[in-house]
Parts: C-alpha cells; structure tokens; sequence
C-alpha cells in the first residue's frame, strides 16, 4: 500500500483509527480544529459497497473465491 499520506493532524486522526493505507488532500482551511471535523465527518459518512447496493435496490454479489 502507500502508507499514510496526510498532512500532520489528519495523520494523527487516521493512524489512531488503525487506518494504514491512504492518501488525503485537505482543500481550504488549515486550521487544525476545522480538519479533524472534516476528517471525521468523511470518515462517518464512509459506505460499504453492499450498503450501496442495497440502497440502489441490488443485491450484493458474493464473492467467489
């Protein structure tokens, strides 16, 4: 994977998350109060693929493996 590519403060949230493998780009403020609510409300706003697909109407295919 790449690692955690983030600036300081969304490094921090993320890493303490268990998140290994992301690259992030903060667009507007710097202020680090303003990015942690950001990253946090990204991070919730997050869906599986099934969850997605279920709310189209689909149903998930199983894996094959």
């Amino acid at each position: 994977g790449t690692g955690v590519i983030a600036g300081s403060v969304v490094r921090s949230v993320l890493e303490s998350l268990g998140i290994h493998n992301i690259l992030t780009k903060c667009i507007g403020s710097s202020n680090p109060h303003n990015v942690v609510k950001a990253t946090v409300n990204a991070l919730q706003q997050l869906r599986s693929a099934e969850d997605i697909m279920r709310r189209r109407g689909l149903e998930p295919v199983a894996a094959q493996g």
